[in-house]
């Protein structure tokens, strides 16, 4: 066998080429994989329009030549075998070549299509990521992006997700993890608190006062507070009466509504700031940030559209600054103005 294919010699000494992989089977790889994302036999029958026995039939034809259980099956679903996912990862990334060679010899390696599957954190898709893709649709008209916007960890291969935007380092290292920015984290309240509670000028200040906890939904311990001083970096875990998990507009929303003092990314109060609705405290312990990462699995080769998604948002995603007059910055740093 070389490259795929059994060559035999025929009595005249001409060799001849049997063929591995004849369209039946062909076809029964391109059902197992449309079977493997939607979780389902009759969705991908649906997909492929064909009925649900003959996808059926198609993975049987499969497991007896590979001598392999593909999908574990049970009355309310099915879901992939070890060996199943294995084969799933080779043969989606397969089957992806071999689109990806169709539409460069048809000429439309330059206008990606299809649907791209995005999962983004709220606080990034409503503030960065939601405002870029009409300027992504109208550079590739031909590409559906469907979203998923929530704070859940998704799994992306049992739901079918191509990339996903996250806060924090990617340390998997079956995953691809492109850098987008550093998100600056600030400390907020409104300007009711700080009459009441007075401004905090210290880092120890922070004893004094209600800060405002978010939790992680993965420990469901507080998050620390990141900050600067004397030029090294410091976490403090802070205390108070109002613990938010999953998202961290909560937090956002209490303090503007004078329950204390919360920290949070720059880039979601940006706004509020300017307008004096929120002030920023201990500016001079700030200059902490955390990174944020697009991430999608390791591919031998992107479909045409993901690529154009990942290299559009990696050149695109620059943190946006809302112009600040005088006055606005001396309430961002907490310093009273005159009416």
């Amino acid at each position: 066998m070389k490259n795929g294919t059994t060559v035999t010699a025929r009595a005249d000494g001409v060799k001849q080429r049997h063929r591995q992989f004849d369209n039946l089977l062909l076809g029964s790889i391109e059902l197992f994989c449309l079977a493997a994302e939607a979780g389902s036999f009759t969705a991908a029958a649906h997909i492929a329009g064909v009925t649900p026995a003959a996808v059926s039939r198609s993975i049987s034809r499969l497991e007896k030549r590979l001598g392999v259980r593909l999908f574990v099956r049970s009355t309310r679903n099915v879901r992939l075998s070890e060996g199943g996912r294995v084969y799933f990862d080779e043969c989606r990334t397969a089957l992806n070549q071999l689109i990806d060679a169709e539409r460069k010899v048809a000429g439309e390696q330059e206008q990606p299509s299809g649907t791209i599957r995005v999962s983004v954190s709220t606080t990034y898709g409503h503030y960065r990521l939601l405002p870029l893709l009409p300027v992504f649709r109208a550079a590739y008209p031909k590409i559906q992006v469907n979203l998923h916007v929530s704070n859940r960890n998704i799994d992306f291969h049992e739901e079918n997700f191509d990339v996903a935007i996250r806060f924090r380092a990617q340390s998997d290292s079956m995953m691809i993890s492109r850098h987008l920015e550093d998100a600056a984290l600030v400390v907020i309240a409104s300007p009711d608190y700080l009459r009441r509670a007075g401004l905090p000028r210290t880092l120890a200040d922070l004893a004094l006062h209600d800060c405002i906890q978010f939790d992680l939904p993965s420990s469901g311990r507080p998050i620390p507070w990141l900050f600067n001083e004397a030029g090294q970096p410091k976490e403090i875990f802070s205390t108070g009466n109002y613990h938010c998990a999953d998202d961290i507009l909560a937090g956002v929303t209490l303090a503007k509504a004078g329950a204390g003092l919360f920290q949070t990314y720059q880039f979601i109060v940006e706004k509020d700031l300017a307008e004096g609705k929120l002030v920023e405290v201990l500016h001079a312990f700030g200059g902490r940030s955390r990174p944020v990462s697009l991430i999608y699995p390791h591919s031998r080769l992107l479909p045409s559209r993901v690529r154009a998604f990942v290299d559009f948002l990696t050149k695109e995603a620059r943190p946006i600054r809302t112009p600040t007059t005088k006055a606005s910055r001396e309430r961002r740093k907490g310093v009273p103005t005159s009416k």
